[in-house]
Parts: C-alpha cells; structure tokens; sequence
C-alpha cells in the first residue's frame, strides 16, 4: 500500500505478508491456548519452522517493520504532528471500529454482558483490552504518540533510541523484581513493543551496514531460528511445560525479536529488489491486506481449524496442519481485499499530507491512495 507521501515499497508490502501468515497460523495450530489441534508441547524438527508454530512472533515482526517504515518515511523530515495522527487514526480506526461492533453484537446474541465489553472498549485507548488483537492496535498508537519525539530526539542525540530502548529494558527489570511476572508488559503493552519499534528506527539508520551482507542475514536467520526453536521446545508463549524456563526472559524477548527483525528487515529492504513475477506481486498484495487479514481472520480461523480436523484431515500432525493453514490463510486473502477496498481504502482519501515542505510552513495534499503496484 501506498503510504500518504506517494511512495510505495513492496518488499515491505511482502514482509507484512509474512508476519501475518505467522500470526494466522499460530492461531490456526493452537486455537488459542487450549492446544488444539496442534500440541502446545514440543517444537518442529525443522527448527525454522517454529515461527510459525509460536506464530504470535509475527506481532513482533509488525511492529518492527512499522519503525523501520516509519524511520525511512520521515528520516531528516519535519512532520505536522496533528496531520500524522490522523493519518494514523483514519488507516486504523474504521476497521478496528467495525470489528468491535462486530464483536459487540456477537456478545450480545450469546447473552453476555455487553455493558461489561463496552467497559473493556472504552480502557483500549490506553489498556490492551480491544478485542480481536486490537491490543496490539492500542500499543501501536501508542508509538505513534512517541514518534515525532523520539525523532526530533535522534536528530539531535545519536544515542537518543538506544538510550530509550536502555530504559525500556531497565522498566521490564524492575517490573520484574517487584512482581515477578513479566511477560504480560513485555507481550501486550508499549513496555515491551517499543524495543521492536526502536529497533526498527535503528535497522533502518544502519542499512548501509547490512547492504549485501548476505552472510550476516543468513547467519542472524539461523541464530534467530535455533533461539526460537529452544523457546519453543522449552514452553514457548504459554510456559507448556511451566517449569520449562525462568520467566524473566520476557525482560528479553521484544529485544530479542527486534533486533532480529530490524537486521532481516534492513537487509532484505535494501539488498533484494523483488521481482515482477506474478508470485512476488501476489504477495506484496496480500501485505496491503494484512491489517484486514490480522483483524478480521478472528471470527473465521478458530472454526476453520476446528471443522477441518473434525470433518475433512486430522491436523495434530505439526507438519500436515502448517500446510492445511497456508491453504486456510489463502481463503483469508479474498475477504481482506473486499475490507481493504470498501472499508479501509474510501477512508484514506481523507489523509492529508503531513510532511511539511521546506519552503512552506504546511504540509500539502496528500496524493490519493492506491492499492499495491
């Protein structure tokens, strides 16, 4: 998708693509927390694989990716702070809003408190109660209220992102020490994401370093992948065995996942042009998708994962259930055109443009949107 400056990058729109295949077959594998189909226990063999199989890692790679955007949108750039939060508000906002109606209606067909949901709504602009991951939402406006700041920093300290993803760490110790569980800050909250935007900010100011170092990527790709099969093997998201390992690794983890990301992000932005083969522009398009696809494949995933193993292929095979999921998440990719084209495209003709010009005071007109090239 075209950001509202006109520009347009597809080997981003890709990476969205595969952050959200992570988090659909996270889903799709383990409904959840109950562990079905898929066994929470154990890892793949094929240790890369366990990507998928702790799928919730795509969040991470979606909010990496956002400050490496973000950082080469604005790099040297004054920006109207007003006009970019609208711009944020207007690309998330009436999706979000449809899907907690959505919800709303459900809870109120099951006979469920409606009054007690709506509380948990109203607290989503500042706690990660949104339904239908709208948390992670919550965390990424958040970012953005950061963002103009923590550029304006940077440009004048160079240890200004380092220095704030130093505190960062330093609160998730504390909180630490004093409670002794963690991984709730670290997972749901701007705690916890902000290493992976920050990240993202400093893979993109250290691109020139990762430029055709195809060693470096593939070495920081094994490394992160041998990591996250032993995650996985030792209780992964939901500590199955509990005892598996301390939990003070969520101090750790979004630092982890970041700067994974922010390299693999950097390299493949700036090293790999993607092709125009039909492949490499199908997959782009499905990362303009993505939002819808992350929002809305909540009301179908769990039900898709549950019928196919009841009535067409038994899935508790690892193996056999990513594949049947890769073909579930395609069935997604129509649903996320017609959101992004009757839902998310009308409302980003009203963006504006909220980089100001050097010579003017005021950013201009935004161009209108497009879909992916």
């Amino acid at each position: 998708m075209r950001s509202s400056t006109g520009q347009y990058y597809r080997s981003l729109d890709q990476i969205r693509a595969i952050a959200a295949y992570m988090v659909f077959s996270w889903h799709f594998l383990h409904m959840g927390a109950f562990s079905f189909p898929v066994p929470l226990a154990g890892a793949p063999e094929l240790f890369p694989l366990a990507l998928f199989d702790e799928g919730h890692t795509g969040v991470a790679l979606f909010m990496t990716l956002s400050g490496y955007l973000f950082a080469k949108l604005l790099d040297g750039k004054r920006i109207s702070y007003g006009a970019f939060l609208w711009n944020r508000f207007i690309r998330l906002a009436p999706l979000l809003f449809l899907v907690i109606i959505v919800v709303g209606v459900q809870i109120h067909q099951r006979g469920h408190d409606v009054a007690k949901y709506a509380a948990k709504v109203a607290r989503g602009y500042y706690r990660p109660s949104l339904p239908n991951g709208g948390w992670s939402v919550t965390a990424e406006f958040h970012f953005y209220l950061l963002l103009p700041f923590l550029l304006a920093a940077a440009r004048r300290w160079r240890w200004a992102l380092p220095a704030a993803l130093a505190a960062a760490i330093l609160i998730r110790t504390a909180a630490h020490a004093q409670s002794g569980d963690v991984q709730h800050l670290a997972y749901f909250t701007l705690v916890g994401r902000i290493d992976q935007f920050l990240l993202g900010m400093l893979g993109y100011q250290m691109r020139r370093r990762l430029t055709g170092r195809h060693a470096i990527a593939g070495a920081v790709f094994l490394i992160f992948s041998l990591f996250y099969s032993w995650f996985d093997r030792a209780g992964g998201f939901y500590r199955v065995p509990e005892t598996a390992f301390p939990i003070a690794l969520w101090i750790w983890l979004p630092t982890i996942e970041g700067l994974a990301y922010a390299m693999l992000i950097s390299w493949y932005d700036n090293s790999i042009t993607p092709s125009d083969h039909w492949l490499s522009r199908f997959i782009a398009t499905v990362g303009t998708y993505s939002y819808s696809i992350y929002l809305l494949h909540f009301f179908f995933v769990f039900s898709m994962s549950r019928y196919i193993h009841s009535n067409l292929l038994g899935l508790k095979n690892f193996y056999v259930a990513l594949v049947v999921s890769a073909f579930a998440f395609l069935c997604m990719v129509p649903l996320g055109y017609l959101s992004y084209r009757f839902i998310e495209e009308p409302f980003l003709r009203l963006r504006t443009r909220y980089i100001r010009d050097p010579d003017q005071g005021e950013p201009g007109p935004a161009p209108a949107p497009a879909s992916s090239q």
